[in-house]
C-alpha cells in the first residue's frame, strides 16, 4: 500500500512541476488559464459557449480546449462562438494532466490569447488532483445534482477559486435549495464566491468572463483553506467508486501518462498564480 501511495504523490508531483513550468511560459505569453471542472451534464459547455461569444463580442481574446474521453461535440458547440477551438480526446484517461495540455497547446495556441477556457473531462473526482497551470479554478454544479454535491466531492469543490451553479432556470421544477447548497460550500471551502448561472435566460451572463479576466489582470483570487493542508492532492483516495478499467475508466500509469518523463518531481500543491 506505502508504494502505491508513493507511486501517485510521485506523479502528481511530477504533474505539479508540469504544472508550474507551463503557468510560467504562459504567463509569458500574457495568457492566464481557467480550468473548468464538474459533473457530466452540468451544462458547463452552454454556459462557456455563452461567455466565449460575449468574450468575442467585448473583444477579450480567447481560446477554448475542451477535453473528453470520445466524440469531438463540445468542440463542434463551442466553436459556434467564433473563438479558437481545440476538441483533446482522452483516450479513457479521466482528467487532463498538465503535460497533455501543453502539449496539445505548442503550435495551436493563438499568440495574443489574453484567457485559454479548458473544460476538464466530466468528473469531479481526478481532475481535482491534477493542477493544469491554472490562474482560476472553476467548479460547476447545476441544480438537478443536489445541495450536498460540495459534501460529496470535498476535494473538487474545497481547491475551488469560484463555485458556480448552473440551470438556474429550472430550480424551483428542481426542488434546488439555494441556502443549503451555499452552506454546503461554506463548509468545505470558506469565503470562496459562489455565482448563479443559467445559459437559458442569460442570468449571470459574463460572470465566468468578468471573473478571469480580473484574475488575468493579477486581481487577487481567493485562496481555498484546503490549499494550506493538502500538501499534495491523494488522488488515490477516490471520493466515489468509478472503473479503473475498459473506456471510462482512469487510467494512472507509473510514469504520469505519455511525455511524463520530461516533467522534474516538485511537491504537489493547490493550484497557484
Amino acid at each position: 500500500m506505502c508504494r502505491v501511495v508513493d507511486l501517485q504523490q510521485a506523479v502528481l508531483a511530477k504533474n505539479a512541476s508540469a504544472a508550474q513550468t507551463l503557468r510560467t511560459a504562459l504567463a509569458a505569453r500574457g495568457t492566464a488559464v481557467v480550468n473548468l471542472l464538474s459533473s457530466p451534464g452540468s451544462g458547463k459547455t452552454a454556459l462557456l459557449e455563452r461567455e466565449l461569444g460575449l468574450a468575442r463580442e467585448r473583444g477579450v481574446t480567447v481560446a477554448a480546449l475542451t477535453a473528453d474521453l470520445a466524440t469531438e461535440n463540445d468542440a463542434t458547440r463551442l466553436a459556434r462562438s467564433g473563438v479558437p477551438v481545440k476538441q483533446v480526446l482522452t483516450d479513457g484517461l479521466c482528467h487532463l494532466e498538465a503535460h497533455m495540455l501543453g502539449r496539445h497547446l505548442d503550435g495551436w495556441l493563438p499568440d495574443g490569447t489574453r484567457l485559454l477556457f479548458v473544460e476538464n473531462v466530466g468528473n469531479l473526482v481526478c481532475p481535482a488532483s491534477y493542477d493544469l497551470g491554472e490562474s482560476l479554478r472553476i467548479v460547476l454544479a447545476s441544480v438537478t445534482e443536489g445541495e450536498d454535491k460540495p459534501l460529496k466531492y470535498p476535494t473538487a469543490f474545497g481547491l475551488a477559486h469560484l463555485v458556480v451553479v448552473t440551470k438556474t432556470d429550472i430550480a424551483e421544477a428542481a426542488g434546488f435549495d439555494e441556502a443549503a447548497f451555499r452552506a454546503n460550500v461554506r463548509q468545505v471551502n470558506p469565503g470562496v464566491e459562489v455565482v448563479l448561472t443559467s445559459a437559458r435566460t442569460g442570468e449571470g451572463a459574463g460572470a465566468l468572463l468578468d471573473r478571469a479576466v480580473a484574475a488575468a489582470d493579477g486581481a487577487p483570487v481567493h485562496v481555498p483553506v484546503m490549499a494550506g493542508r493538502q500538501p499534495a492532492h491523494h488522488h488515490g483516495g477516490h471520493e466515489h467508486g468509478h472503473g479503473h478499467g475498459g473506456g471510462d475508466g482512469h487510467r494512472d500509469r507509473p510514469g504520469g501518462g505519455p511525455g511524463a518523463d520530461s516533467v522534474h518531481p516538485r511537491p504537489a500543491t493547490a493550484p497557484t498564480r
